[in-house]
């Protein structure tokens, strides 16, 4: 019972250094204003690398926190592009009210995950299956583009999904508790967890406001 208590004792350190996260993707974002068009695409895949090397990472416990702060400040300068075409389309009150909405849901699910008495391990598999359908879709759509129609029920698959890794993710530290060495890692998952969900909270509300 100690040992359960003393590790989640580090939840703390996760949300300062989730919080710090997305101060640093803030300002790739920021930043990203100022990077040549021809720049983006080897910082998707610089990004998509480093995703992939966090991915085999995990079990070792190996990411640092400069390589936490460096990948989300990568992914702000990757996101700029997206945020910037929706302001172009829908208006920049668009992306502050999916920004709004992120933070609120993001925040309603953490709240019930590290509340609840129930173990929701049991979504992980779940979860993971979705995951890999929604990057085939991601894919497919970027070779053969999806309708809006189709797009909008994608980015609401996307939106469960994501809520649903919000779920796991805090849930399971409350569970398991979270030891210093995992800090990093537990804080890259709820950076990916609250970017991925804004990105489909704003493609819907882009959507919507573009068929107004």
């Amino acid at each position: 019972m100690y040992a359960q208590t003393a590790n989640t004792g580090y939840l703390p350190s996760v949300l300062r250094a989730f919080a710090l996260s997305l101060a640093f993707a803030f300002l790739g974002t920021m930043a990203g204003v100022y990077i040549p068009p021809a720049l983006f695409l080897p910082l998707v895949i610089l990004e998509l690398a480093m995703l992939i090397g966090a991915f085999f990472l995990r079990k070792k416990k190996a990411i640092s926190y400069t390589f936490l702060y460096s990948f989300t400040f990568i992914s702000g300068i990757t996101t700029y592009p997206i945020i910037a075409h929706y302001i172009a389309t829908s208006g920049a009150n668009t992306v502050l009210m999916a920004v709004g909405t992120t933070a609120v849901v993001f925040g309603g699910l953490a709240f019930y995950a590290t509340t609840t008495k129930r173990d929701l391990s049991f979504l992980g598999g779940m979860l993971m299956a979705a995951l890999l359908a929604l990057i085939c879709i991601s894919i497919f759509h970027m070779i053969w583009p999806l309708s809006s129609t189709a797009l909008l029920a994608f980015s609401f698959i996307g939106v469960l999904v994501f809520s649903g890794y919000v779920l796991f993710d805090f849930n399971r530290m409350k569970q398991y508790g979270v030891s210093a060495e995992e800090v990093p890692l537990m804080a890259l998952n709820l950076y990916l967890d609250f970017i991925n969900l804004f990105i489909n909270i704003l493609r819907i509300f882009g959507i919507l406001a573009s068929d107004d």
